[in-house]
């Protein structure tokens, strides 16, 4: 869905969640294909049973990049993605929780290199289904602001 917000528009504390996924054994197994990271804490269910968690963890870019493209189904053509900040993953994913995330606007201020942008946090934590928090970060978009004098 397609929404238009300038950088005025945005207002702090407001926040949104998103759908739920199911992470399963076959992501894990993608994941690890596309991105070359077959560390048996990811791929060897026997090594992690020894381990803390019990059972085999989902690869931390994998959460990053699930959690986030639940995002993404609001579409700003006024915005666009500087960075990320602040990346931790305070707790698993293991093969059967399901995740979704909430993307609450923190802070916002003018770019101080850009002239006519702005800069806005969206505070993005990915959540599974008891309530614990698995992926957190910062994400900064730069987005346009009005025209003065408009």
């Amino acid at each position: 869905m397609e929404i238009e917000q300038f950088f005025e528009d945005y207002e702090a504390g407001a926040q949104r969640k998103t759908l739920g996924r199911t992470i399963t054994e076959t992501d894990i197994v993608v994941h690890a294909g596309h991105t070359g990271d077959f560390f048996p804490h990811h791929m060897d269910a026997e090594f992690c049973a020894t381990r803390p968690f019990g059972q085999r963890i989902a690869h931390g870019t994998m959460t990053f990049a699930i959690g986030v493209g639940l995002t993404a189904t609001q579409i700003n053509p006024r915005a666009f993605t500087y960075g990320y900040e602040r990346l931790r993953f305070p707790n698993p994913v293991h093969i059967g929780d399901t995740i979704h995330t909430v993307v609450t606007i923190g802070n916002k201020s003018p770019d101080p290199k850009r002239k006519g942008f702005g800069q806005v946090v969206e505070v993005t934590e990915t959540k599974k289904q008891d309530g614990n928090t698995v992926m957190y970060c910062e994400h900064i978009l730069l987005v346009e602001m009005k025209e003065t004098g408009a």
